[in-house]
């Protein structure tokens, strides 16, 4: 069997800021948060700007971009604002999710199926400004298709439902789930789209999740933040790696 391509790790720091936002100035700094965990071994750094704010803010994007020396994936509404600040960011990549004031955090991936006529333009903008569009979704195999048909190169598909029920035990639940991703994953494969996965991964369903082929990027934030206030950020970074590289092994590919 040949190796699948090598699995990237994606840091999401929006809850470095979402620390500092509680009471405000410059600490902690989600800028260094970055450059420490790129100094641990991630391939790339993620943030979402949201339309309120909440956690990361104007200023941290345009400075992580000047400042970290690897590609910043920009997670984001699909707004006319947000397409302005993406088109001045210029990041390597933009990651369009849906957005909600009232959640906590999203609660599931883009309906491009209800959404494809707008989407398509907007798309469309972001690629001839040179930067990589993927689209948060389901793996649904209708929302993967519509995906294709956008022309957008990349998927994130959404892990939340599965994350949470493995956390909760909930045995019957996290196996449709599982078949769920599994085949998502196999599916936009066969659609010639690059697969990436988050939402709620750990340590345990990243290593799952890094046998499943198709997947070479994992964006993962909230858990790699809260470990870190325990075991570091270096050492959440470097436990998370291999984690991930275990899995790959595990699965009967090489590293």
């Amino acid at each position: 069997m040949s190796p699948p391509p090598p699995l990237r790790l994606g840091v999401n720091v929006d809850h470095v800021a979402t620390l500092r936002n509680a009471r405000g100035g410059r600490s902690p700094d989600p800028v260094r948060a970055a450059l420490m965990a790129i100094e641990a071994g991630a391939d790339g750094i993620t943030a979402h700007l949201r339309e309120d704010r909440r956690h990361i803010r104007d200023d941290d994007m345009a400075r992580l971009m000047a400042e970290i020396s690897k590609p910043l994936n920009f997670e984001m509404a699909a707004t006319p604002e947000m397409l302005a600040i993406a088109l001045k960011t210029a990041p390597h990549a933009t990651c369009l999710v849906p957005e909600r004031r009232s959640e906590v955090t999203t609660e599931g991936g883009l309906d491009l199926v209800t959404h494809e006529a707008a989407l398509r333009a907007f798309v469309a903008r972001l690629k001839d400004a040179g930067i990589r569009v993927s689209l948060f979704i389901d793996a649904d195999p209708r929302q993967i298709e519509t995906a294709a048909r956008l022309g957008a190169p990349v998927i994130e598909l959404h892990t939340g439902a599965w994350c949470h029920a493995v956390e909760e035990g909930l045995q019957a639940e996290e196996e449709t789930e599982w078949l769920r991703l599994a085949a998502g994953a196999a599916q936009a494969a066969e659609l010639g789209l690059e697969v990436h996965a988050g939402h709620g991964l750990d340590f345990a369903t990243a290593e799952t999740i890094a046998g499943l082929p198709q997947v070479v990027e994992l964006n993962i934030g909230h858990f790699m933040m809260g470990e870190a206030l325990f075991a570091g950020l270096d050492a959440t970074v470097r436990t998370m790696r291999a984690a991930m590289a275990r899995g790959r092994k595990n699965a009967g590919f090489a590293k």
